[in-house]
């Protein structure tokens, strides 16, 4: 369709992407249709509403890239980290048959964490006695690739996966805060991918391989994050059968602290070669935080385009508390029932999907 319905802002239709995300001080702000080729958030002027040396920015600035693969047996979330002044790799592998999650995590110094500076042609890379772990870019020919190991408590995890893009992208900038003239401020860039997964993992000597329901999402991330900062997530993604036709399909849903969530949010859907874009959405955890066992997801203006119930089996905790750093984060699994709706009206029923889910709070 050439026009979106009247509850899907204008600026979410991806317009060309400029050569920098940050040109003469000024980000760019909005919904784009290809990879940056310079992700130089560090140039932005006045980043977090006041003049600050360039080291400070630097420590202000959160990165990370996530690799995450649904395979038959079960789903991980994997990435390379750099916030504030730390770095780090993780694993985690929700078992579907077990219903268990088995995780690693890898700390190093900031500087030893490396996150690509962009997806064109960059990668990441973050290496300790215990672990090594690699993820390739080729955005431009919609490709990735990631190879690694680690051995923790949980025992011994392998991965070797390569990804081939299946829907559009979803590339956007976001604003987390407004300077007192009304302009923005503390950029969040996001760029989300849809792929097909070709590879395999190994957990403890067992070998997981993929065919052709396996699929991967890579989130790219970089932002200047309040002082004080949340936001909940919660995706899927898998294959449906859509009037006879087997399809890839996938969701993102997240509420952050986007100023401006009609015109600047991360939301969409994916299904085959096509993606939609979604409204605001809210989260609401049953129970509170930790005791939640269901999150409610709902489009903000109560018109009825997302219901989705997130029933959680299992939840990773990985709390950080690091110099200035206060971190509450919590990663389910579990399984969703409910709809979404595409911006042609059409409802995406999916009820027995796996879900996984953030909630994440931090303190600087």
């Amino acid at each position: 369709m050439s026009e979106y319905p009247d509850y899907i802002s204008p600026i979410r239709k991806p317009a060309p992407t400029p050569a920098s995300i940050v040109e003469d001080g000024k980000v760019h702000f909005g919904t784009f249709d290809s990879p940056f080729a310079n992700l130089n958030l560090l140039d932005a002027c006045k980043p977090c509403g006041k003049k600050m040396p360039d080291f400070m920015k630097k420590s202000r600035l959160t990165e990370w890239e996530a690799f995450e693969v649904l395979m038959d047996e079960g789903a991980l979330i994997s990435a390379v980290y750099s916030i504030g002044a730390l770095g780090f790799s993780i694993f985690v592998w929700y078992d579907k048959a077990e219903d268990k999650i088995y995780s690693w995590r890898n700390l190093v110094p900031k500087k030893k964490a490396k996150v690509a500076k962009q997806l064109v042609d960059d990668y990441c890379y973050c290496k300790t006695g215990k672990s090594e772990y690699r993820i390739d870019n080729d955005f431009m020919h919609g490709k990735a690739s990631a190879k690694g190991y680690s051995k923790g408590k949980s025992g011994t995890f392998e991965i070797d996966m390569s990804f081939e893009r299946v829907s559009p992208l979803a590339n956007g900038v976001m604003p987390l805060a407004k300077n007192k003239d009304g302009s923005f401020r503390n950029a969040l860039y996001s760029e989300k991918d849809f792929f097909k997964a070709t590879g395999k993992i190994v957990l403890n000597g067992k070998e997981y391989v993929s065919n052709e329901r396996s699929v991967g999402i890579i989130d790219d991330h970089k932002g200047f994050y309040p002082f004080k900062a949340h936001y909940d997530w919660l995706t899927s993604m898998g294959t449906i059968d859509d009037g006879g036709v087997k399809k890839y399909f996938a969701f993102n849903l997240t509420r952050n602290q986007s100023v401006d969530q009609f015109n600047y949010n991360e939301n969409v859907i994916w299904c085959g070669d096509e993606s939609f874009p979604m409204p605001p959405v809210v989260f609401t955890h049953k129970d509170g935080k930790k005791k939640a066992n269901e999150w409610h997801v709902t489009d903000e203006g109560g018109k009825g385009l997302v219901d989705v119930t997130f029933n959680i089996s299992k939840v990773f905790y990985m709390p950080i508390h690091a110099l200035v750093i206060e971190c509450y984060y919590a990663l389910p699994y579990g399984t969703i029932k409910g709809y979404i709706t595409d911006t042609n009206g059409k409802k995406y029923i999916v009820d027995g999907m796996l879900g996984i889910g953030e909630d994440k709070t931090t303190r600087m």
